[in-house]
């Protein structure tokens, strides 16, 4: 979420319908909240991740995302501790009215099955009639490569190994198998070199997917070591590569980087002369905090 923040407004167009062109300002807001206890205690609620998206409009849409790896029936309770907490912290009194604004919420569901919803529901009854709100449900078993590329969700392909997860030990018994697999990674990799080559992502967008790709990979896959070592291998790019291809691959990705950071510095030095300071510039730009002395 970090590294990839623009990455994660198609993966919200595909979970409420929404429309965002990609053009929004999108900020990481905090994850983590204090529940008062009635015994005066605090306990912590923290959520994978809460951002806001503004529009061209100035209209601000609040969101946490949530990531589950199995079912687990607490998960609304969870979600709706934060969201009032957050509520809460942020809530306007006004003419003896208090204001709150509850936070759009969705799950992403690493593995499901046929009793996973397509959405979940939170209802608030209150003396002046119910209340409630949709929490869509992202199924990673449900997208192809052709979904994830077509749509422009790259924010799912780390978790991209978990559709295959219940055939590991078919893929480490039999070569024939596993070379499908090995097939289906070849062609990962090299539709995120097109999308990087297409200005669709930059190269940190890439470096970063394909790190944590290999990461959630030697997490799962640790039992299956044949599984494991051919797709790491691929995706470090072994198989793909032939004589000129890495080195024309690798001057195009340098060009790219020294044309971001050089738009990067003449963004920041704009954002300096208006006022701005050191965080904002280093979060709009993606600058290190040492390249703020090259200003």
């Amino acid at each position: 979420m970090n590294d990839c923040l623009p990455l994660v407004i198609p993966v919200i167009n595909e979970a409420f319908g929404k429309n965002y062109t990609g053009r929004e300002r999108i900020f990481l807001n905090p994850n983590e909240h204090y529940i008062n206890q009635q015994d005066g205690s605090e306990q912590k609620r923290i959520t994978d991740s809460a951002f806001t998206i503004i529009t061209d409009d100035g209209r601000r849409d609040k969101y946490i995302f949530e990531c589950q790896s199995t079912a687990d029936g607490t998960i609304l309770v969870r979600i709706f501790e934060y969201i009032m907490q957050e509520a809460l912290d942020s809530g306007e009194v006004s003419n003896n009215q208090l204001t709150v604004t509850v936070s759009n919420a969705t799950v992403l569901f690493l593995r499901s099955n046929d009793n996973t919803p397509d959405v979940m529901k939170i209802v608030i009854n209150t003396p002046g009639g119910a209340v409630d709100f949709d929490v869509p449900v992202i199924k990673m078993n449900s997208y192809t490569l052709d979904d994830i590329f077509g749509k422009g969700l790259y924010f799912l392909l780390p978790f991209y190994i978990f559709n295959f997860e219940k055939k590991f030990a078919v893929y480490e018994k039999d070569k024939a198998e596993r070379e499908k697999l090995m097939e289906e990674y070849a062609e990962f990799s090299e539709r995120l070199y097109n999308a990087l080559m297409d200005r669709k992502i930059f190269e940190h967008h890439r470096s970063t997917i394909l790190g944590m790709s290999k990461s959630v990979l030697r997490k799962i896959a640790a039992k299956f070591k044949k599984v494991k070592t051919g797709v790491d291998e691929i995706m470090g790019g072994r198989i793909l590569d032939y004589p000129g291809r890495k080195e024309y691959y690798e001057g195009i990705s340098e060009g790219i980087v020294r044309g971001e950071r050089k738009i990067s510095f003449e963004i920041a030095r704009k954002m300096r002369d208006a006022g701005l300071n050191s965080s904002m510039i280093l979060q709009f730009t993606g600058l290190n905090p040492e390249d703020l002395n090259m200003l």
